[in-house]
Order: C-alpha cells, then sequence, then structure tokens
C-alpha cells in the first residue's frame, strides 16, 4: 500500500497547523482520491447548492444527483458547517472520498440518517480502497484554519448557570456566564462557543459494572492512546450514540446468536431493530452476550465532540464573559432517567469556579450589517441567543439602524427569556419592535411565522427598504415554517408568483440580507 504524504514533525509549524495541513492532503492526495474525486467534471466556482440546511435528505440528494462522488456525499450531511466534527460539509466529505476519513458518524446535527446515507452512497459510487490512517482522525480534521475550532481550546470559569425561567416552568433554559481565567475573550458577535464537556460520571459507572471491569483498566480510546477506562469513556468517547462500528463489534462478539443477529440489524440500519436511540449502557443490558475486549470495543466508539452553542452577549457589553442561553436536556427512556452530554455537563455537574474547556466558532456568514441598516431577528426559544448579543452590540456602538425582533416561547408567564433586558430596550428606545408568540396561552396554537404573517405588510416595507432578516433555531422545523412565511409575504406583499418569491429569497441571501444560524 503506498503512503499519503505527510509533514515531518521537524517542519516549522505547530501541531495544530501540522493536523490540519496532513488531514488537507490526506483527504485530497489519497493514492484512490484522484479517480475517485473527478468522476464528474464540474466547475470550481459551483454553488453547491444542495448546501442549504431547510432542504430535507432526499431534496439534497436529488440536487447533487449525478455529481462527482465527493459533492454526492456533502449533500448527506447536515449542511450546518457547524465545526462539531472538526470539518465543514465539504472537506468532510472531501476527506471520506478520499480514504483520509475512516468515520462516517462524525456529523452530529446529521445523526444516523447521515451516517446510514453516507454508508449507502459509500457501497452505490465505490469505497476508496482501504482508509489512510495518516494521523488520528479527530486531529486530521481539515477546518478552515488550524488556529480556529477544537485544536484552539482555551479555558474558562463558570460563573453561573441560573434559570431563566419563572417557578413552575415546564422548560429548564440557563443563563450561563463563563469569565476569562486570563484575559479577554477572543469572540465577536454571531459567533458560537464549542463546550469541550465530559460524560456523566453515574452513566460512564453503570457502563464500566455492566462490562464487569475496573475503572483503571487500560483502553485503547478513538484516538488511538490508551487510557484508564473511566477517563476513557469520560472524557473522550461518544457513548450517547454508539457508532456503527461500535455495534458491529459487539455483534461480532455476540455468543447468543440472536444477539448477534440482531444488533448486525441495528449497525446496518434496519428500522425496528433493537431498542431506539439506545446509548452504549442500552446495548449493554438488552445484549447481555455481547462483551467484547475492553480496547476493541472502546476503541470503535466515536470521539466525543464539543457541542456548539450561540453566544448570547457581546464583548463590548461584558468584556471578559461569554452568556450563553442553554436549553437543558432531560428525558426519561426504558425507566432510566437521561440527558444531553453539555447542557447537563454545564447545569448539574458544574460548579461556580470550575473551569471548563472551550473554543469559540467563527460564524462570518451570520455578522450585523453597518449601524444604519435595519435588522429583523427572529429566535424562538433558545434561537433568542445571538440576538440578545446583537442588541448589546448596536446599543455599545450607538447604531442607529431600527431593530425588530420576535420571539416565541410556550407561555408568557413562565417562558419569557431575558424578557426585564427587551421591555428596557423597547422603553429606551433601542428596540423599534418586539413580537412574541407564546404557543400555549390560548387555546389555538400561535407561533412566530403567525405574528410575521401578520405584520406582513410592514415586513415586506422594512425589507424593501433594505433590512437584513436573522432567523436562528430549529432547523428542522421552525426555520422551514419561517421560510414559507417569508415566501408567502413576499409574494402576496411584492405581487409576485411563488418562483419570483423563491428568487427574491434568494437574492437576499447573496446579497447576505437572509441569514440564518440554524441547527
Amino acid at each position: 500500500m503506498s503512503l499519503i504524504p505527510r509533514l515531518p514533525d521537524t517542519a516549522p509549524f505547530s501541531p495544530a497547523q501540522r493536523a490540519w495541513l496532513d488531514g488537507f492532503i490526506s483527504g485530497l492526495l489519497g493514492n484512490d482520491a484522484e479517480p475517485f474525486l473527478a468522476a464528474t467534471p464540474e466547475p470550481e466556482d459551483e454553488d453547491l447548492p444542495w448546501h442549504d440546511p431547510l432542504l430535507s435528505l432526499d431534496e439534497r440528494l436529488e440536487l447533487s444527483a449525478g455529481r462527482r462522488p465527493a459533492h454526492v456525499l456533502m449533500s448527506a450531511m447536515a449542511q450546518l458547517d457547524c465545526g462539531q466534527c472538526g470539518y465543514f460539509c465539504e472537506t468532510y466529505a472531501a476527506a471520506i472520498a478520499g480514504g483520509g476519513e475512516p468515520s462516517l458518524s462524525r456529523c452530529v446535527p446529521g445523526g444516523k440518517a447521515t451516517s446510514r446515507k453516507l454508508k449507502e452512497l459509500l457501497a452505490e459510487i465505490g469505497a476508496p480502497a482501504e482508509p489512510k490512517a495518516t494521523v488520528p482522525a479527530a486531529s486530521a480534521a481539515p477546518i478552515l484554519s488550524p488556529e480556529v475550532g477544537p485544536a484552539a481550546q482555551f479555558t474558562v470559569r463558570l460563573r453561573q448557570a441560573m434559570s431563566l425561567h419563572a417557578p413552575g416552568a415546564e422548560k429548564d433554559t440557563r443563563h450561563v456566564v463563563l469569565e476569562a481565567v486570563d484575559g479577554e475573550l477572543p469572540y465577536r458577535v454571531g459567533d458560537s462557543l464549542g463546550v469541550v464537556a465530559r460524560n456523566c460520571p453515574d452513566l460512564v459507572g453503570a457502563i464500566i459494572e455492566r462490562l464487569a471491569a475496573s475503572p483503571d483498566a487500560a483502553a485503547q480510546s478513538p484516538d488511538g492512546v490508551e487510557r484508564p477506562l473511566f477517563e476513557a469513556l469520560s472524557d473522550h468517547c461518544e457513548i450517547r450514540r454508539p457508532s456503527d462500528q461500535a455495534i458491529e463489534v459487539l455483534a461480532s462478539r455476540a455468543a447468543n446468536r440472536d444477539e448477534s443477529r440482531i444488533l448486525q440489524a441495528m449497525a446496518e440500519g434496519y428500522p425496528g431493530a433493537g431498542p431506539d436511540n439506545a446509548d452504549l449502557l442500552d446495548l449493554l443490558e438488552a445484549f447481555p452476550s455481547a462483551r467484547p475486549p475492553l480496547s476493541e470495543l472502546i476503541s470503535a466508539l466515536d470521539l466525543l465532540l464539543p457541542r456548539l452553542y450561540s453566544i448570547a452577549s457581546s464583548p463590548m457589553q461584558a468584556p471578559g464573559e461569554v452568556h450563553l442561553a442553554v436549553a437543558v436536556v432531560r428525558y426519561k427512556a426504558r425507566s432510566r432517567q437521561r440527558g444531553g452530554v453539555a447542557s447537563t455537563f454545564l447545569s448539574d455537574r458544574l460548579a461556580p469556579g470550575d473551569i471548563v474547556p472551550v473554543y469559540v466558532n467563527p460564524s462570518d456568514g451570520f455578522r450585523l450589517p453597518a449601524p444604519d441598516r435595519s435588522v429583523i431577528m427572529i429566535g424562538p426559544g433558545t434561537g433568542i441567543a445571538p440576538f440578545r448579543a446583537f442588541l448589546e452590540e448596536r446599543r455599545a456602538t450607538g447604531a442607529s439602524g431600527r431593530n425588530w425582533l420576535f420571539f416565541g416561547n410556550p407561555r408568557r408567564a413562565s417562558d419569557f427569556l431575558f424578557e426585564e433586558e427587551f421591555a428596557a430596550y423597547q422603553r429606551d428606545g433601542l428596540l423599534d419592535r418586539l413580537d412574541t408568540a407564546f404557543s400555549r396561552d390560548q387555546a389555538h396554537k400561535i407561533y412566530v411565522q403567525h405574528r410575521m404573517l401578520e405584520n406582513a405588510a410592514e415586513l415586506w416595507a422594512w425589507l424593501e427598504d433594505g433590512a437584513h432578516l436573522y432567523v436562528c433555531g430549529d432547523a428542522e422545523k421552525m426555520a422551514r415554517d419561517v421560510d414559507r412565511g417569508l415566501a408567502y409575504i413576499v409574494a402576496k406583499e411584492g405581487r409576485m408568483d411563488a418562483a419570483g418569491a423563491k428568487a427574491y429569497l434568494a437574492r437576499l441571501a447573496r446579497e447576505g440580507r437572509y441569514l440564518r444560524d440554524v441547527y
């Protein structure tokens, strides 16, 4: 097997820079990459029409049909360029296509749907002959710059994680304030913060008990480093969503034939095979005969990746601090209480003064316009986070443009996040308009898109006057509903047909006036 060139350890680069360059070479210059990537010639300035998180997976695949394999693979990603995998969507696809990235499950927002579709696509178009493991996958990720992303971690200190709800609320959203350990924090309004969380120690302990192992037993982590088992599972392994490779390992080692067959069906993605949304402990409990050697199982898990949160503060308003609005994920399944990895890490398992590793994920496509331009902000739930930062920045800079905010949540009495701040902004004239949609406060549900439709004429007038429109929140439903609502408003108020309205919104996006931070 021929090897892909990699930089020598003596090259005049930092470890992060060397890893980036090795990953780039691995993804694009693998010995199988040239025929695989060049199957269909495409212009270099292709606009990647499937790179839209509001499109369904089927729609994206249809748009990429007939393109070169790397772009077909790209269309299976979640299209968020969120950075949680350490790649952008396009470079992740290129690394898989070239054989430099063997893992098909690094796309956190895409989840199982993306990993299964990638597996199907590789079977159809032909996978590279053999993965090129030039450097560990975790460090080989070609991101935009070696100084951006997980490689550029620094530490902050938790100051508070206070609830943003009134007592009795069904939701639990925390106002998390993190402060610099030393100096300023290197972020801009619109950026996201990557939180390097640890798994719940109770869950880790239960897994070790099921494995009948010692917490101190040596185990090879997914990044190839041998560590004590408890440390590996706590800090380096994705145990909430076991990889297909780990499930295959369990299947191959299950002494019970029926258990092995079910596990294999789960790994191959057959609907209804095995428990739904199973974590590693679920699998160990449901399939007791599957007990592989420790390192074989642990190394087959995916790496525990950072979780990203939209930043809810301006460094001009809160120097030395970064604020987040974190929705705490808690639910019960199969008689066991579960929780989100990072949200419960921040809300439940840290105390004020504890140190948290983080990194800044730049969002250059989600920036404020010139100070004299008007902005329309649509952010239900925790989608309010970047718009709190926008308003802080606009106030600190004395921006003269108008500001219009749409916010929604279930109940006004308990779920109006940052209510006092926004009321003060209205009183002092910073916030020209505030339209709220509290879906459960009346018999029929009202959402932000309904408030938009109620104010269609004025919203259209703002757009025609040059306003920039921003959407933040859930991509699966909310952002699509907002997009459809906008298309209706544009068609109605602008006297256009559906195609004309779609073209109008596309033009706004090209001009940087219709921007989305969705997840």
